[in-house]
């Protein structure tokens, strides 16, 4: 009876730590919180914005690098802020065990062109990485710029086709704006709304472009 008791507490045992290490296997897969996206400021707003920016020239590449900027960063569940942002402005997107689109179908805002390869898309940073360093993130920590870099809560995060976003580069709007003209009030918007949410500055050919942008409004 002894025997058939203790078989009885170890199976018991057993039971408990394998339902424990089930659970705590279950929490660790869930995905971090991700907040949504917050939604664009109006085009008055978006002015409002545009005047309150310390405009200034803009500063040197010195010391800059893609790696101070770490990207893409684990989302949780296998999910990288990449894949997030493929699932979030797709339609139909349908993920691997690894959280990889494998099918789904987007329009690249820029250019409006219909991808349904996710390959042929690239995160754009609306602000890009450069154009942040050159107006004040130089100054920040690796991980404030890492938040910067995988601010999936903003809107500095686009899923676009490849060749625009190479296109485009690290150009600012005095320098580059999108192929589709009825965008640009969502991009001048999108640009100042992300400038002023991390206090970056502004030159004043950016600023004259921004300003010019708005009238499309």
């Amino acid at each position: 009876m002894k025997r058939s008791q203790g078989s009885t507490l170890v199976g018991l045992l057993v039971i408990v730590v394998l339902v424990g290490l089930a659970f705590w296997a279950t929490r660790n897969d869930q995905p971090q919180t991700t907040p949504s996206p917050s939604p664009p400021v109006s085009a008055g707003e978006a002015g409002t914005q545009l005047a309150a920016l310390t405009i200034a020239p803009e500063g040197k590449m010195a010391g800059y690098s893609r790696d101070r900027f770490p990207h893409w960063s684990s989302q949780g569940n296998s999910c990288d802020t990449r894949e997030i942002v493929l699932q979030r402005q797709g339609q139909n997107v349908q993920t691997d065990k690894n959280c990889k689109a494998t099918t789904g179908q987007w329009t690249s805002p820029y250019d409006g062109m219909v991808i349904t390869k996710a390959t042929d898309l690239d995160i754009d940073h609306t602000v890009p990485l450069a154009e942040a360093w050159r107006s004040g993130a130089d100054k920040w920590t690796d991980a404030q710029r890492e938040k910067f870099a995988n601010d999936v809560g903003g809107v500095q995060l686009m899923a676009v086709s490849a060749t625009t976003n190479r296109a485009k580069g690290d150009q600012d709007p005095a320098k580059w704006t999108p192929p589709v003209k009825t965008y640009w009030c969502t991009y001048a918007a999108h640009w100042i709304q992300v400038k002023t949410t991390y206090a970056l500055t502004i030159d004043q050919a950016e600023h004259d472009a921004l300003a010019n942008m708005l009238t499309a409004c």
